[in-house]
């Protein structure tokens, strides 16, 4: 007897489960910022913020519609809420940061008079405006383009400061009026609590001077984050006529503002064939190990349909000689003969599929785990060992219709079995896996799913924590190309006995094809496929092997 494989048009395509039957929160208008915060999920619309649990049950919400009034010489107008019927204006969120530290949340944006304001909300109920501030954090306009987040800045040895840093896209063809005057740059740090010095999201470093870095470069930024003392940025550069390029770029959060925007060291990253041209459009950093390792989503050609998920190992450039960015610069001026930055390349391709637009990751024991979310609506899972080899992905959802997932795929903090669709006015919340799907053994360990495990005592597939007080198999922390059978026997003694039985293959006639028919094969496997060819007789199964160079595993 014999297995075929078939080789197909483009994705091993492996459906896990059925579309839209996992959980979702359908909002009133579309989505401009989420922030996850332990068991919460908030989400601002353009007309509301709400603060879901982490099963997308309502909690509280806040109208952004108000009215303006008081205006000071500056331009600035008090924002007070009231009924939704006598409404003028309305407070437009562009940064929403949780501070689990102080059980606060920062929200910043613009209202309908086109200055910046904050409110500091209680994390706990958003509902609860606890400080207010006209100030400019972050872009004034909804910006895919630019970033902000949280940045522990080491004083000395027992004492440090959190900031907010904020990344705004730049363009060279600015025409937008400005009509409240601000200090940002294209590179901020703000204070988050009163340190003397203006509000409590003040630009000033304890000197008074109000530190920054600019670029003259259209500059939009993809990502940012912090690990131990260092923050990474990840940006799509294009100056003068040259073609876009991906930059990253390290500081040292220590000492002050000043010191760690002084710090800037920076590196471009290059794709596979070694192009200048790519985009980055997605990214998301490998939790834990020694190495700082990234991931990214790489558009070849500036598209979105022909992208590649690359791994890139990330550490700083630890050179003590000092680097002039070409692109980035401290000083109010342009700096002359720029240094050269160092070219990163990728440790591997992981993935080659069209339209990939979202990328996050999780490691469970040895392996790395992708979630990968496209234009067309497809959440792909990805499990990746610990020499780099990714085994079949697999996809786990489809959404119906012309959905897309958006630049984020965020993970639930609270267990990490669920990750968070975002789509234009919905979020949907999907199982990292379907275990219990897997009848016997043989189905659960060959599945290569990190996530599962064969629990002895239930004699069935289920997530590791689930299987308590007894032995539990799992896949190890490599790929494995041979396929293996376990059997396993308690005593009375109660020592368990693991018997393998490895499979061989007797010597047969090799099935050759020659036409398979239809050349498109249906997601769902509805189509009927007609495989001509020599030697097909003692064919039992079928399976397709589409856009990936990768054996799934039987």
């Amino acid at each position: 007897m014999i297995l075929l494989l078939c080789l197909f048009y483009s994705v091993w395509v492996e459906l896990a489960w059925s579309q839209e039957e996992d959980e979702g929160f359908s909002f009133d208008g579309n989505i401009q910022q989420v922030a996850v915060a332990g068991n919460y999920f908030y989400i601002a619309t353009e007309d509301k913020l709400y603060q879901l649990s982490h099963n997308l049950t309502l909690i509280h919400s806040l109208t952004l519609r108000g009215i303006l009034k008081n205006e000071d010489p500056m331009g600035n107008e008090d924002f007070y809420r009231v009924s939704e019927k006598v409404f003028n204006a309305t407070f437009s969120i562009n940064v929403l940061l949780p501070f689990i530290g102080n059980e606060t949340a920062a929200s910043c944006g613009l209202t309908d008079n086109s200055c910046g304001y904050c409110e500091v909300l209680d994390l706990k109920n958003i509902s609860k405006v606890l400080y207010r501030e006209h100030i400019q954090v972050g872009p004034l306009r909804s910006s895919s383009g630019s970033v902000s987040f949280l940045v522990d800045v080491k004083k000395d040895s027992t004492h440090k400061e959190t900031y907010i840093l904020t990344a705004i896209q730049n363009q060279r063809d600015k025409s937008e009026e400005i009509k409240c005057m601000s200090d940002l740059v294209t590179i901020n740090l703000h204070d988050t609590g009163h340190t003397g010095i203006g509000g409590i999201f003040s630009l000033s470093d304890r000197s008074g001077n109000t530190p920054g870095i600019q670029t003259k470069a259209d500059v939009e930024f993809v990502d940012g984050f912090q690990i131990n003392s260092t923050v990474y940025l990840f940006s799509n550069v294009a100056s003068g006529a040259k073609t876009n390029k991906v930059r990253l770029i390290w500081l040292q959060a220590e000492i002050s503002k000043t010191q760690t925007l002084k710090s800037l060291h920076g590196a471009t990253l290059r794709t596979s064939n070694g192009d200048e041209g790519s985009r980055l459009l997605a990214s998301s950093v490998i939790p834990g190990g020694q190495q700082v390792l990234w991931s990214g989503v790489f558009s070849l050609d500036g598209g979105e349909t022909n992208t590649e998920l690359l791994l890139f190992d990330i550490n700083p450039d630890q050179r003590i000689k000092p680097f002039t960015d070409p692109d980035f610069y401290y000083t109010s001026i342009k700096p002359n003969n720029p240094s050269e930055p160092k070219t990163l390349k990728p440790e591997v391709v992981l993935l080659k599929h069209n339209y990939m637009t979202s990328v996050t990751v999780v490691r469970q024991r040895g392996w790395m785990v992708f979630f990968i979310g496209t234009a067309d609506g497809l959440l792909i899972k990805l499990g990746v060992d610990m020499n780099y080899q990714p085994t079949c992905p697999k996809v786990l959802y489809r959404a119906s219709g012309e959905h897309k997932v958006f630049s984020r795929i965020h993970l639930a903090q609270v267990d990490q079995k669920h990750v968070y669709l975002q789509f234009k006015n919905k979020i949907m919340r999907v199982p990292v896996s379907k275990c219990n799907v897997l009848r016997n053994v043989k189905d659960c360990l060959s599945a290569q799913d990190p996530h599962c495990v064969w629990c002895v005592s239930e004699d069935s597939c289920t997530f590791e924590d689930h299987c308590t007080d007894s032995e539990w198999l799992s896949i190890p922390n490599e790929s494995q190309k041979s396929m293996f059978s376990h059997h396993v026997v308690k005593d009375s003694s109660g020592k368990i006995k693991l018997m393998i039985l490895t499979h061989l293959t007797v010597q047969q006639k090799i099935p050759d094809i020659t036409s398979i028919t239809p050349s498109v094969v249906s997601l769902h496997g509805k189509n009927h496929a007609r495989l001509s060819g020599y030697n097909l007789s003692n064919v039992i199964g079928v399976r397709i092997l589409t856009r990936m160079d990768c054996s799934p595993q039987e």
